[in-house]
């Protein structure tokens, strides 16, 4: 297999990554789906507030649809795992697409909505892990680093995109907004289902257990294993602050903004300030910096994430505010590629789906969890010295985190022990059972294509 370790080679180009036609396809599909869901959140929001009035269940169309992930993400990414990726991806696609056509049909009680919303993003964790499992069998070496940046900066400006596009749909006709979202599923469907080539699925039937002893298999993997491990750290470390500002946004807006701005506006420029650095961090970054300057920016970048939003402290104003958090934005895009291209190579083939369901699900728990307790304290003192004190401590985990960092030689040895599972026959038996990298072999683990856990 090809050796895919940090070189000084320079950065591959965004051309050479796009001329993957299977990677074009799972990009644009990807795209088309994520600008979707984001479409869906504002009109569903809209479609359960006009039924009835109440913030609270608008707010809970809203939240719903992080319960898949909340409640059983790691078990649902681990069916990705038992299945062919295109067959997986495309089953969900189907699935989500006839849901919201039942959600956009007119006057349809809140009740269902909520019901009905809920069971679409049932399919996210498979559908998600699938494709993180499925683009390192499309790119390799530094055009997988590369591939990821270009994938996590499309989702954030989906989300900006989306959250735009469909606020403005659904004032004027949620079920026009719904319909939309259904049919971009529907596209993603054909896109992966004719530009994908099939593949056989990780684990066959023989070597399958219990479903939650498959899932407790990622868990071991992800957390047992040193270098995930402090991987898995850095990248929870980051979460648990740089969504901070977008959470706690339009309190912020509106006893901060003194008149310079509108409240609207600032609470807008705040809650699209981190997606755009983060859109702006990710392609500069890994396109300007060859790997070897990625691998020595990744710990300094995790340190500046937090530092960069502990002035305010200072009470500044609010487009100061989202200044800020753009900047912690660029940050973490610019650490989070690189990251992400070491965990691909230091786990096993057959764990890819499971261990992308383990540290999605700490993402979405971390993040949930910052907010509410952020929010908190925001009840009893005052907004910009809960943010200026909770970043500040960000900064003290990111040291500790970045200092306890496995040495070079750990690395090599973890990256080392993974390329020799992925190569290896298949086994009867689970060697995964000690903590160590293995796992069940890959039909393709001598293509040199390794898959990737999004992190």
């Amino acid at each position: 297999m090809p050796d895919e370790r940090p070189s000084t080679e320079g950065p591959a180009t965004f051309r050479e990554v796009f001329a993957q036609r299977e990677f074009r396809a799972v990009f644009v599909a990807g795209a088309l789906s994520w600008v979707g869901d984001y479409v869906a959140k504002a009109a569903v929001t809209l479609l359960v507030f006009q039924q009835t009035r109440s913030v609270a269940l608008s707010a809970a169309a809203f939240a719903v649809s992080f319960l898949p992930w909340l409640l059983g993400g790691p078990v649902l990414a681990a069916l990705a795992e038992r299945y062919a990726y295109r067959r997986v991806m495309v089953a969900c696609d189907l699935i989500r697409m006839a849901l919201m056509l039942l959600i956009a049909i007119p006057a349809l009680p809140y009740q269902a909505v909520l019901l009905l919303i809920f069971a679409a993003t049932l399919a996210n964790p498979p559908s998600q892990a699938a494709k993180s499992a499925l683009i390192p069998q499309l790119l390799t070496g530094d055009r997988l680093v590369v591939g990821l940046s270009l994938n996590s900066s499309v989702g954030q400006a989906a989300q900006v995109v989306g959250y735009v596009f469909g606020a403005a749909v659904a004032a004027i006709d949620p079920e026009v907004a719904l319909l939309f979202n259904a049919a971009t599923f529907g596209l993603s469907a054909l896109l992966v289902r004719l530009g994908v080539r099939n593949r056989p699925a990780v684990m066959n039937p023989a070597h399958r257990s219990h479903l939650l002893r498959e899932t407790r298999q990622g868990f071991g993997i992800v957390f047992r294993t040193p270098v995930l491990r402090a991987i898995a750290v850095l990248v929870f470390s980051a979460m648990l602050f740089s969504i901070v500002p977008e959470g706690l946004a339009a309190a912020w807006a509106n006893d901060e903004s003194r008149g310079a701005v509108s409240a609207g506006t600032a609470q807008a420029a705040i809650m699209v300030a981190n997606p755009v650095g983060f859109i702006l961090g990710g392609l500069l970054v890994s396109r300007l910096f060859g790997p070897a300057r990625r691998m020595k920016l990744m710990r300094p970048l995790a340190v500046v994430a937090p530092l960069v939003l502990v002035p305010v402290l200072l009470d500044p104003p609010p487009l100061v505010v989202a200044l800020l958090a753009a900047l912690c934005g660029f940050a973490v895009a610019g650490m989070l590629p690189m990251a992400n291209g070491l965990f691909v190579q230091a786990l096993p083939n057959g764990f890819r789906a499971r261990a992308f369901g383990v540290m999605a699900t700490g993402v979405q728990v971390i993040q949930g969890l910052a907010v509410l307790v952020t929010g908190v304290l925001a009840e009893r003192f005052p907004i910009p010295v809960v943010v200026g004190l909770w970043s500040a401590a960000g900064v003290v985990l990111m040291a500790v985190a970045t200092l306890r960092w496995p040495d070079r030689q750990t690395v090599d040895d973890a990256i080392a022990a993974a390329t020799a599972a992925n190569a290896a026959p298949p086994a009867g038996t689970d060697p995964a059972s000690d903590g160590t990298a293995g796992g069940t072999s890959d039909p393709h683990a001598g293509d040199g294509h390794r898959r990737h856990a999004v992190t």
